[in-house]
């Protein structure tokens, strides 16, 4: 199946990181390979069903343009597009605050490439802190074994230096600096809103 940004350009499936490389012998008692995704996801079914927070990832729109019925109990889709730009990967609720914030994975052990997000997404946060939401990236550097919450304050920072001709990155040291380190927890792989608390 083939699906398509709103400008026509082919999406590209990003590559799951492999995690740490084990001997045969090792057993993994951790979910080490798990993506970021996978482990927010996680996270906030646990925060859901204990009742502390509602917070889901953002479905995906996406009109199908081309279908196939190779049975009559099948279909296949085999193109579709992206209907509107995506905003932010996840939003929701906690203690009465609105959450809004995007999951990203660098293997880049110095620093976060700023190409990894859009001008639509950083335009979505600055709208939604603008109205007292509490907005934030969580980034995962893979390499490192590392996972931070960033305020969307400090993102805008650099993402205004970059269109002013300064540096497409954040440096690892100032994410390390000002962002919150999220260590996983046994049934919470990403303990976010600890984090969270702190920025109220």
């Amino acid at each position: 199946m083939t699906i398509r940004y709103p400008n026509g350009n082919a999406y590209q499936t990003p590559a799951t990181p492999s995690g740490p490389k084990f001997p045969s012998s090792y057993t993994n008692y951790g979910k080490r390979g798990m993506t970021l995704e996978e482990e927010l996801n996680q996270s906030n079914t646990y925060y859901e069903t204990r009742g502390m927070a509602v917070v889901h990832k953002k479905p995906t729109p996406i009109q199908i343009v081309k279908v196939d019925y190779p049975k009559r109990s099948a279909a296949v889709i085999k193109e579709a597009y992206f209907s509107t730009a995506s905003t932010t990967d996840y939003n929701g609720v906690y203690r009465g605050h609105y959450l809004d914030f995007d999951a990203k994975e660098t293997k880049n052990k110095s620093s976060f490439p700023l190409k990894n997000f859009h001008q639509h997404q950083i335009d979505h946060m600055r709208a939604c802190t603008a109205q007292g939401g509490i907005c934030f990236a969580i980034i995962k550097f893979v390499n490192r074994h590392e996972t931070y919450l960033y305020r969307a304050e400090d993102l805008f920072t650099f993402w205004d230096q970059q269109i002013q001709g300064g540096r497409k990155s954040v440096p690892y040291a100032d994410i390390a600096a000002k962002g919150i380190l999220l260590p996983a927890q046994l049934q919470l792989p990403v303990p976010y809103l600890k984090a969270v608390d702190q920025l109220l």
